[in-house]
């Protein structure tokens, strides 16, 4: 019985093995196929020479077995049985082809070994003796390594496209879809309840399905149930898969079928849409129920964060670790997103923009917002994370460490800096801020201030915008001293004063005001970012 597997057809991307066709297409022109068994889809394992008389205990299935004729000499009358026998087993044993080396032993490719070939449905090549068989395990080894580098790079293409499809807004649906673009089988996912959640692809009708849903669904631990089914196109090979949780419960299974059996790299892809459908159905009917008990305890019971009772505090903790993935209670951060455009804004939808930071930051608590997006996070937020998050057109917030009861105090922290994220469009940590007004408004923003509030001073030519600037600072400084500016800058009061009048006139500001001064004062901290100075001379004393 043979048993090579049939390559796939072109309808899909080929995940296969070399195959009989193939190889021999790659020969050279002078090997010449003696009997066609029309085997040239059949996968090709390896190219083996061998010259015993029964080689089948040392080959596996889907060879080329060479051989120069030495098994078939010295038969006499007996030589058409011997070469029969021979052929049976190879056949039997699986074998993909026949090639027959000329020399030194035949001129022709017997013809008892020919009608053997034809008779048991083995293709037969002859190889003349200008082609070393050590030539066709080379272009056999050459073929292989191409196709495997392929099959590889068709794999990870393959787990790309998976892996979008489960961050989609209908996971399960796209999953499907794009599992039958690869393999050629259609698809059916089924609930615990038996009900079709999805499917893809022309699939026999559920009732068919009935009995091996039920197998499926009513046994446990890892396996696949397989039947033959009739279908309007012919016979189908279908099998099942459960569905399993953690904890070995079937919630659901993935029942598959296709006209032809499927290759390893094709069982490969379709262990990943198992693997991938598991997850989604964990997190759907069992995943982590800690988010909702946190929730649901803080909306009825706000006063439990008031640390009054220290046990249902330490409840609220632990839960807490639990929804951002940690498996203790320790300090967390809040972060906050800014799209640092707006085309930056999530083209595939609220889902897989959620899924995409609960992934990042591994964390259940993460929040869509006008702004952005903000989250709860155990992770410290390194380096490389802040990196990956700032190529993906986001500016981040990244508070510091805080405990469950301070993470209202600590959200308006961040929500504080996130306008300075926003016009610098420059990731900030709020541990690395100085938390006074100037370390707050940063430097864009205070120069952006300074440009503005003291623009009529500073488009004076250098010598006057340098020494109004240095009495203003110093009067300010002074709390509006005249003597105390004077004794400062080694200037008469009277002259103080009237530099002080010349500057308030210039500003068209009132600088009795405490929230005039304030402003200008800050706005002095930054004024060489608004404006480079040239080096200040010291004024003349009048």
């Amino acid at each position: 019985m043979r048993r090579n597997a049939p390559a796939i057809n072109g309808a899909t991307e080929q995940l296969d093995a070399v195959t009989l066709g193939q190889f021999l297409a790659a020969l050279p022109p002078e090997v010449s196929v003696v009997n066609d068994a029309g085997t040239a889809e059949v996968p090709l394992r390896w190219v083996e020479p061998s010259e015993l008389e029964d080689p089948t205990p040392y080959l596996m299935d889907g060879e080329f077995v060479l051989t120069a004729g030495l098994p078939f000499r010295g038969g006499g009358d007996r030589s058409a049985a011997k070469a029969d026998e021979y052929v049976l087993r190879l056949v039997g044993a699986g074998v993909a082809a026949l090639g027959f080396g000329l020399e030194p032993y035949y001129d022709a490719v017997p013809d008892h070994l020919v009608e053997a070939c034809r008779r048991h449905g083995l293709t037969l090549v002859e190889v003349p003796a200008s082609v070393p068989f050590a030539a066709l395990g080379l272009e056999f080894s050459k073929l292989l390594e191409s196709g495997n580098a392929q099959v590889f790079r068709q794999l990870a293409e393959t787990n790309r496209h998976l892996m979008r499809a489960v961050l989609s807004a209908r996971p399960e649906h796209e999953l499907l879809a794009a599992l039958i673009q690869r393999v050629p089988v259609w698809a059916v996912l089924a609930g615990t309840d038996g009900r079709v959640r999805a499917r893809a692809g022309a699939a026999v009708g559920l009732s068919q399905l009935q009995p091996l849903l039920r197998k499926l669904l009513s046994g446990s631990g890892p396996r696949v149930e397989t039947e033959s089914l009739e279908t309007a196109g012919g016979r189908a090979l279908v099998f099942g898969h459960p569905l399993r949780s953690t904890r070995d419960a079937t919630l659901g299974c993935l029942v598959l079928g296709t006209e032809k059996p499927l290759t390893p790299a094709q069982n490969n892809v379709v262990s990943s849409v198992v693997g991938l459908l598991e997850l989604l159905v964990r997190q759907r009917t069992s995943g982590s129920l800690a988010p909702s008990q946190l929730a649901t305890a803080l909306l009825l019971h706000p006063e439990s964060l008031s640390g009054n009772n220290s046990r249902e505090l330490d409840s609220l903790q632990e839960l807490l670790a639990q929804s951002v993935s940690g498996s203790r209670p320790g300090p967390v951060r809040v972060v906050q997103g800014v799209r640092a455009e707006p085309s930056t804004a999530a083209a595939d939808g609220p889902v897989r923009e959620l899924l995409q930071w609960r992934r990042l930051f591994d964390t259940k608590m993460v929040e869509l917002t006008d702004y952005g997006f903000a989250a709860v996070t155990r992770l410290k937020v390194d380096e490389t994370l802040l990196a990956e998050v700032e190529q993906l057109g986001w500016r981040l917030v990244v508070g510091g460490p805080t405990e469950l009861p301070g993470l209202t105090a600590a959200y308006r922290r961040a929500g504080a800096l996130r306008p300075r994220v926003a016009g610098a469009q420059k990731s900030v940590r709020e541990e690395d801020l100085t938390w006074s007004v100037t370390g707050l408004l940063g430097g864009d923003a205070g120069a952006l201030l300074a440009a503005r509030l003291l623009a009529p001073v500073l488009e004076q030519d250098a010598e006057r915008r340098t020494s109004q600037l240095r009495v203003l600072r110093s009067w300010l400084g002074a709390h509006g001293s005249w003597d105390a500016t004077a004794k400062d800058l080694g200037l008469h009061r009277n002259s103080v004063r009237r530099q002080i009048n010349g500057v308030e006139e210039l500003l068209g500001m009132d600088l009795g005001q405490a929230q005039t001064r304030a402003e200008l004062w800050i706005a002095l901290q930054y004024v060489d970012d608004a404006e480079p100075a040239e080096p200040a001379q010291s004024p003349q004393v009048r």
